[in-house]
């Protein structure tokens, strides 16, 4: 399965290369990954989609934690963060098309059904863009192939995600959130903090042996 962790990491030299060497050495493939500047002050945000089992998400934070270079490592949930992914589309869209003239036309129609926008415009292709969940990006891209168009280049921003504010236990419900839920000590036990760092022992065992964290 999916799991989407955001890390705040300290703005260094060979900080994203750490990050990525730390998921090889774990043998857990990026599906995508983000970087920009945070709220923090000489602090990037970096938004990691990776895939593996459901049981290994509370592991692969505590490994993150083990570098140094990690401010704050959160896992959120599709229930209780808002994912945006961009995408830009160039689409041919000129008189060699092969719908010809009638090209234009048909990718504003698209366009303003799947409410993308019309960011540039030349003889020969549109592009698009488009902010939403990923499954919204890879419907249009899919209408455009099924509509026989002819797609020039794709570029994705990736999973962009970011924790939903405070809400009535009313909203929590109707989002479908765990906090919607009232806290049992007895449920709850077995639960791990997510709010405390991570023990040594929870620590992902290095499943390559002969390479070191501190990897150059």
């Amino acid at each position: 399965m999916l799991h989407t962790f955001v890390a705040l990491v300290e703005d260094k030299p060979g900080v994203l290369t750490r990050v990525a060497s730390l998921f090889r050495r774990l043998n857990i493939n990026i599906v995508s990954l983000t970087v920009g500047e945070s709220e923090r002050a000489d602090t990037s945000r970096m938004t990691i989609v990776c895939e593996a089992p459901e049981g290994a998400a509370h592991r692969i934070r505590a490994s993150l934690y083990k570098l140094e270079i990690t401010v704050d490592v959160d896992e959120v949930g599709r229930s209780e963060a808002v994912i945006r992914e961009l995408c830009l589309i160039k689409v041919a869209a000129g008189p060699n098309s092969p719908h010809g003239q009638q090209s234009r036309s048909q990718i504003f129609e698209l366009a303003t059904v799947f409410r993308a926008r019309v960011v540039d415009l030349a003889p020969e292709s549109i592009m698009l863009e488009m902010t939403g969940a990923a499954s919204k990006i890879e419907g249009l891209i899919q209408v455009l192939r099924e509509s026989s168009f002819d797609i020039l280049e794709v570029s994705r921003t990736g999973r962009m995600a970011m924790r939903r504010g405070h809400h009535t236990s009313r909203v929590l419900k109707a989002l479908g959130t765990p906090g919607s839920q009232p806290f049992s000590a007895e449920q709850n036990a077995d639960e791990p903090d997510y709010a405390l760092k991570p023990a040594s022992e929870d620590f992902l065992a290095n499943q390559f042996p002969e390479v070191h964290e501190e990897e150059q």
